[in-house]
């Protein structure tokens, strides 16, 4: 278990279905994304969040994007695979879980398409939805590290379903395993999906964003330092600058910083100088993301809320 060390909004993602205040979930420092699909054209409910992903990305066929749904901070466990008593840990298992709307099923894709309803099946998705999935991990490598690798086994669904298809891995494998595989390679679980997502597709889109070669390495030429500081902490100038109407620097410092850390999702658009709800609910969602604070998370910068959002 860790302290948590990166951004834990994905840029654009809607917490209209948030569920981490409900089902707290462990810190943990993600090196781990699994691929799931909903196996349905509609959002979830995910039993009011008591199986969510941290994550779902339901396409937009008109818009050719992904929408993206955030339901528990990246480094926060979050409640999509099964987890047997006295087995090997999963959902705890320092994984980020994405659930990717619509089916890896070839029977229910011909079914859908029968019936008119419009949905990605995954073994042919579109070039946009791959491009969305890769702009994740693109992320996911850049803000916490996660490799931009994983099996070489992504058998079609039904093979890829139980074990027949020789991808599940071990309790060994999963405990050593660092970045990205699908639900069908967790052990203790069962499910077949993505199934023949085309995997190295999106990892080749997902370098190209990030501009590294086929290893991982990157190709930019830009210098990098040798050495890492800790990021100075600037003092806490105190609460009075942070009340109803208060205009100074202070606030729009603070705003910033919600914004950068990804806590910016009340602002309409974007932080003022002006002290108001919106910076209130923001600092209050951070507050709950964190357990040094939720005791008290009222909304109100304090010294320890300034100090780890500017650590």
């Amino acid at each position: 278990m860790s302290t948590k060390t990166g951004p834990q909004r994905y840029p654009g993602a809607s917490r209209a279905n948030w569920y981490q205040d409900d089902f707290g979930g462990d810190p943990m420092e993600v090196n781990v994304v699994v691929l799931h699909t909903t196996e349905g054209y509609t959002l979830p409910g995910y039993d009011g969040g008591a199986t969510a992903p941290n994550l779902t990305a339901m396409p937009d066929l008109a818009a050719k994007k992904l929408k993206w749904y955030q339901h528990f901070d990246i480094e926060t466990s979050s409640r999509a695979l099964v987890n047997l008593k006295g087995g090997v840990e999963t959902n705890t298992m320092n994984v980020c879980q994405v659930e990717l709307g619509g089916t890896c099923d070839p029977a229910t894709h011909a079914k859908w398409k029968a019936a008119g309803h419009d949905h990605v099946y995954w073994p042919d998705a579109p070039d946009w939805a791959l491009q969305g999935v890769a702009r994740f991990l693109a992320w996911m490598h850049e803000e916490h590290g996660v490799p931009l690798s994983g099996p070489a086994s992504w058998p079609a669904y039904p093979t890829s379903y139980g074990t027949g298809g020789g991808q599940r891995m071990t309790a060994a494998q999963w405990t050593k395993f660092k970045g990205i595989c699908g639900h069908m390679h967790v052990p203790e679980n069962v499910h077949g999906d993505p199934g023949a997502i085309d995997f190295a597709r999106i990892l080749k889109y997902a370098k190209a964003d990030l501009d590294v070669d086929d290893d991982g390495t990157e190709t930019k030429t830009t210098t990098k330092p040798t050495t890492t500081t800790k990021p100075k902490v600037p003092a806490f100038p105190g609460r009075k600058y942070f009340v109803a109407g208060a205009s100074n620097a202070y606030v729009l410092q603070l705003g910033k910083q919600l914004v950068k850390r990804g806590f910016g999702d009340h602002y309409k658009v974007g932080p003022s100088k002006t002290w108001g709800d919106a910076d209130r609910l923001n600092v209050r969602d951070f507050q709950k993301s964190r357990k040094e604070l939720r005791g008290d998370a009222d909304g109100t910068p304090g010294p320890l809320t300034w100090k780890l959002l500017f650590s």
